[in-house]
């Protein structure tokens, strides 16, 4: 249930056009639904403003695929992250039309009915290097799941400098940034001091063995001295995306 399902319905209510009836038996879903092994939050919605996403990694594949399931049921999407290969199967079975991203490790099926998002413009993704678009690719389809308009920007690390140089204007025309890098994590100072809107960076566990998985991009970033720069946990798309989420969407007209 998301806060524009429940307006609408209420609207409907007031205006005579749904019997009070039907609209409590819509609301007489439980906001959880117990599984046995997990507990489906259904109004995570009306709170966050999004429905609940599935973290896959832990989860067996019937597990993952019963969760999901059950929320994709409310017509409202399902978006999961961290799906491994072996889940892909479960996952269709479950949930008719879901779309699998393999390079993100996300799935996930829209909305039957979506809802319309005012935003305050673009999510850009930018991506230091290839071996970063994982966890970029994670970051987008979470951006584009919770209604953000998305653009990428790939492979502009500092190694060659000259290339985000190069891509001024794609920066300056973003509303949130989130920059995504592992080595030693230099990348979101420079964009964060070429650019004027919040900068939202990422540390990759790619690297080298003295990159500590990722624990010297992490470090650099927070020691960033451009101004306006976050940080978020090592490889963690989501986070980014979910923070960049509620800097952009506006509240509803």
């Amino acid at each position: 249930m998301t806060p524009e399902r429940l307006r609408a319905l209420l609207d409907e209510v007031a205006r005579g056009a749904l019997p009070v009836e039907e609209a409590e038996r819509r609301l007489a879903w439980a906001p959880t639904e117990d599984l046995g092994f997990a507990r489906v939050d259904h109004h995570r919605a009306l709170r966050h403003g999004f429905p609940e996403v599935v973290f896959g990694l832990g989860k067996t594949p019937e597990q993952l695929a019963a969760i999901a399931g059950r929320i994709a049921a409310r017509g409202e999407g399902v978006l999961c992250t961290r799906v491994a290969e072996a889940a892909d199967d479960a996952l269709r079975a479950a949930v008719p039309g879901i779309r699998i991203n393999p390079l993100g490790r996300t799935a996930y099926l829209p909305a039957a009915e979506p809802v319309a998002r005012r935003t305050r413009g673009t999510v850009l993704i930018v991506t230091a290097g290839t071996s970063d678009l994982p966890v970029a690719e994670e970051a987008a389809d979470t951006a584009a799941a919770f209604g953000n308009p998305v653009e990428r920007l790939t492979d502009v690390g500092v190694a060659g400098i000259h290339r985000i140089l190069g891509a001024r204007d794609t920066l300056a025309g973003a509303a949130v940034i989130i920059v995504v890098a592992g080595m030693e994590g230099a990348l979101p100072s420079v964009v964060g001091g070429l650019v004027s809107v919040p900068v939202i960076a990422v540390p990759t566990s790619v690297g080298y063995g003295a990159s500590f998985g990722g624990l010297s991009a992490l470090l650099g970033m927070l020691n960033s001295c451009a101004s306006g720069v976050t940080v978020v946990n090592i490889d963690n798309g989501f986070g980014a995306a979910s923070a960049a989420s509620r800097i952009n969407l506006l509240p509803p007209a």
